[in-house]
């Protein structure tokens, strides 16, 4: 496999990625920017918005999403078919304000029983909040506590809302609350209703680089990045 740095004319590789993974992807760049001499900017929004720029061919040449959305970009021809490289997995935990009294969230019950008590809850649009409002109608009391749910914009940290009190508690991607300031992270969801989701990186199709977009996505899947990744939350596939 060709390194990027042996391939002569790189230009600085644009990379994209929904929130859960920008700080992870912003250490490993920096990282790759040192040890490959090439120049790599990174930016992060809501994963909603970043599947919509991508399939409007906004210029990248990596984008790193859900597993499923890669997937369905790349079917729709805006990713690479084949170039997809899976990276991390994250699983959903929740958080209450800083110094606020911690629920009992060790058993399904108990979560259920703590978004019952909650005046206010909310997860985002990505797939942690997808998974929740599942929970929520398999529980049947999505409509009991529907005018409670504080859905956070896309882009906007659940827990930023938890942190200034707009709502009791948060449900997200561990590797976005445990950095946050004013928050307290109870714990992950219990096994039993515990989803955990697949962050994978495509080549995006537009990309004038690819086989320099294929050395980044090698480097940011390699073995040896597993503890930066544990670090913040996450494990390697």
């Amino acid at each position: 496999m060709r390194r990027a740095a042996d391939m002569p004319g790189i230009l600085p590789l644009k990379i994209i990625s929904s929130m859960a993974t920008r700080e992870l992807l912003s250490e490993l760049v920096q990282q790759y920017r040192h040890e490959s001499a090439v120049a790599v900017t990174a930016s992060a929004a809501g994963g909603v918005d970043v599947a919509k720029r991508v399939s409007a061919g906004e210029q990248f040449d990596v984008v790193v999403l859900a597993s499923n959305v890669i997937d369905s970009l790349a079917s729709a021809g805006h990713v690479l078919a084949g170039s997809r490289s899976d990276l991390a997995r994250s699983g959903i935990a929740v958080a209450v304000r800083a110094g606020a009294l911690r629920p009992d969230i060790t058993t399904e019950q108990a979560v259920r029983d703590a978004v019952l008590a909650a005046t206010a809850i909310s997860f985002s649009t990505g797939p942690s909040g997808v998974h929740l409002e599942k929970l929520l109608a398999g529980w049947g009391i999505l409509a009991q506590v529907r005018d409670r749910i504080v859905t956070a914009p896309p882009g906007i940290p659940v827990g930023s809302l938890v942190a200034d009190g707009r709502v009791d508690l948060g449900f997200q991607q561990l590797s976005e609350l445990m950095a946050l300031p004013g928050i307290d992270v109870v714990g992950p969801l219990p096994p039993a209703i515990q989803q955990m989701t697949m962050f994978s990186g495509g080549i995006v199709a537009n990309s004038d680089q690819p086989e320099a977009a294929r050395a980044l996505l090698d480097y940011l899947a390699a073995p040896r990045t597993a503890a930066v990744k544990r670090r913040y939350g996450m494990d390697a596939p």
